[in-house]
């Protein structure tokens, strides 16, 4: 048991660091913009599709074909706030089209995957050598040490990007007062469309981390990475990219820990009773008291 323990654990962290990402680009874009995106799980899932595009034509191998996801997902998310968002401020009640566009959204990707690849899910056949790896009783897929790394990588440029840059710290500011930020000069609109630039090329890579780590996916896959991405920012405090950080690791734990103890139709319920107890106890998230500032 001791040794069951000990895998839940460490899968749960490499796991939760996937969620972390998820949480990450939810919350930065939700902290700037107060859009809940729908279609967040659908860029997730596109991303995913793209690396197995990549690999099953071209030859690429996933590791490879993520800062090519980034790239393009990154440039998607700006050309799309442009078509979208901005049409959301002429509107009378934006938050109410907001909810609409982003769900509109989430069903034309889902159906744009759904005709270009079929129901079938899908996986990259892909294998590192050795497969796994040895750290004294536990083993490892390689797969999911080299998506931990990538995690770890992406989180600390993010951390550099938004304490130690311009940009990166008049994003913080929009969190915290997005009118006050206007007021000393900072184009909005320009700021927010980084943003969801930045989130939607965190989404893409994400989706490669997926293919890489989990055994399939499909164009319905999005919505519970939806799921788990709300989660995971409620948890950690919404706006705040920190707090999603630690709660997307606490969830992964959490999860992987319930399947070692619970049956398995049990241990899916522990996400939504995460977020239900939260919501009760702490309405501000974990870490709510830090994006309140």
């Amino acid at each position: 048991m001791s040794i069951l323990i000990l895998n839940g654990l460490v899968n749960g962290l490499i796991v939760g660091a996937i969620y972390a990402m998820l949480g990450l680009s939810l919350s930065l874009l939700y902290g700037v913009l107060r859009v809940v995106n729908f279609a967040h799980g659908e860029l997730v899932i596109a991303g995913s599709f793209a690396a197995y595009v990549l690999f099953s034509v071209a030859g690429l191998p996933p590791l490879a074909s993520a800062p090519i996801a980034a790239v393009c997902f990154f440039l998607f998310g700006w050309l799309a706030y442009y078509l979208l968002i901005p049409r959301l401020s002429r509107s009378d009640d934006p938050e109410t089209m907001s909810f609409l566009l982003m769900y509109g959204l989430s069903i034309t990707l889902a159906a744009a995957m759904l005709l270009a690849f079929g129901a079938d899910s899908r996986s990259i056949d892909y294998e590192f050598n050795p497969v796994s790896l040895a750290i004294g009783p536990v083993y490892i897929a390689t797969a999911r040490l080299y998506a931990l790394g990538v995690t770890i990588v992406i989180t600390l440029m993010m951390g550099w990007f938004l304490f130690r840059t311009l940009p990166g710290k008049a994003l913080r500011a929009a969190q915290m007062n997005r009118e006050a930020t206007q007021i000393v000069g900072v184009n909005i609109v320009r700021l927010s469309a980084l943003a969801f630039a930045i989130a939607s090329g965190i989404a893409g890579l994400t989706g490669v981390l997926i293919a890489l780590v989990f055994p399939a996916f499909n164009p319905f896959s999005g919505a519970e990475y939806s799921i788990i991405g709300f989660i995971v920012i409620v948890l950690g405090g919404l706006g705040n990219p920190v707090g999603a950080l630690i709660a997307g690791i606490f969830y992964g734990v959490a999860e992987q820990m319930a399947s070692v103890f619970l049956p398995q139709a049990l241990a899916q319920i522990v996400g939504f009773a995460i977020l239900v107890g939260t919501i009760l106890l702490r309405p501000t998230g974990l870490f709510g008291w830090r994006a309140m500032r």
